[in-house]
């Protein structure tokens, strides 16, 4: 932090306030000066050679009208010299007690902001009395804290998150390679089921890094490519890439796809519409169905992917978005990394598109994404 140099604001706005008094002031003295001698220079002249006495002294009547005149200014002087410097001290008083009033919640809000720390984020201003530009200034820090709280709050849970699920298949891996060499009778069909295992497991960790590293780059790096594509053929590839796993499920695919440009990355509007079905197929129920739908809306493309599943509660289903959740609870799933609609989420949101979703009657999801169809 850059040291601070020169006075305060309180001493600044001070030196305005009683600046601007005492420019006042000697403006008012300075018109008071002039309007004593025109007052003066009013005054009826008497005959020559009339002779009066002033203060018991004589003065001839020429001499009488700059006496009176130099008499005037000088009391007008003393007493407004007086009433001058009284005025410029109040001045400087008053506007250095009110600046410290006012400007106290700007000091709680600085001694705040230097008392916290990422987890001390809960502290936050909550500043009474009326509700002026100080106020608001405090509600905005008080918001803004809101803000970065909640985005401490879901690093921790993502760093959390992602440490745990690393895990897993990292002590997978080592529980079985330490398994199998404890193992001296080990054959080849051991180590063949280890070695399964072992590329299963890293599988897994490699999905899930991917994921990860794909979340980061499109929530930090946005979108350098824009092409237009057609969402209902990139539709149709991901149903047929799932055609294998819904048939020995029983699942039944239904595709009612119709023109639906969308502009973007098309490698990354690709994953989009694979994680959709993908997700659709893998939390289904043996028996299902999973139905594609794509669109054109006005100016955008719409995709749509519904799919039978165990019944999801309707406040459950924002949750759905954070980065590992599956089917609504955290971590339980047995495939697949958790990151499918989060990163739906995120390619959508650096698309400048909008996804939802909401529960259907009977169980299942439908989730709903639209882009834009002409570049911006």
């Amino acid at each position: 932090m850059r040291p601070r140099r020169g006075p305060g604001l309180r001493a600044r706005l001070t030196l305005l306030a009683t600046g601007l008094a005492a420019a006042v002031s000697g403006l008012l003295l300075w018109l008071g000066w002039m309007l004593v001698g025109g007052v003066i220079a009013a005054v009826p002249r008497l005959p020559p050679g009339t002779v009066v006495e002033v203060d018991g002294a004589p003065v001839a009547a020429a001499d009488l009208g700059p006496a009176l005149r130099d008499a005037a200014r000088e009391q007008l002087l003393t007493a407004g010299g007086v009433a001058f410097l009284l005025v410029v001290l109040a001045t400087a008083l008053l506007a250095w007690v009110i600046t410290g009033q006012v400007l106290r919640p700007l000091q709680e809000v600085t001694a705040t902001a230097r008392r916290l720390s990422a987890e001390s984020l809960g502290e936050r201003l909550a500043l009474p009395g009326p509700r002026d530009e100080v106020a608001e200034l405090a509600d905005t820090f008080d918001a803004m804290l809101d803000r970065l709280q909640a985005a401490f709050d879901a690093q921790r849970r993502f760093v959390a998150n992602a440490s745990h699920e690393l895990r897993t298949p990292l002590a997978v891996i080592r529980t079985e390679i330490d398994v199998t060499l404890s193992d001296p009778s080990a054959d080849d069909a051991e180590l063949r089921r280890m070695a399964g295992v072992v590329r299963d497991s890293s599988l897994r960790a490699q999905q899930l890094v991917d994921g990860l590293l794909l979340l980061a780059r499109t929530e930090s790096a946005g979108v350098h490519t824009c092409e237009q594509l057609d969402l209902a053929s990139v539709a149709g590839a991901s149903l047929r890439s799932v055609e294998s796993d819904a048939r020995s499920r029983g699942l039944r695919l239904i595709a009612r796809n119709s023109p639906a440009i969308a502009v973007g990355d098309p490698a990354l509007l690709e994953r989009v519409v694979g994680n959709l079905v993908e997700n659709a197929v893998r939390h289904n129920v043996d028996g299902g169905w999973v139905e594609v739908c794509t669109q054109a809306g006005p100016g955008t493309g719409v995709l749509r992917v519904s799919g039978s599943g165990e019944p999801v509660a309707a406040e459950d289903v924002v949750g759905l978005f954070e980065p590992f959740r599956r089917g609504g609870v955290a971590r339980t799933a047995r495939d697949g990394a958790g990151l499918g609609l989060s990163i739906v989420r995120a390619v959508v949101t650096a698309h400048g598109g909008t996804v939802h979703a909401e529960p259907v009657a009977g169980g299942g999801l439908s989730v709903t994404v639209e882009l834009p169809a002409e570049l911006s």
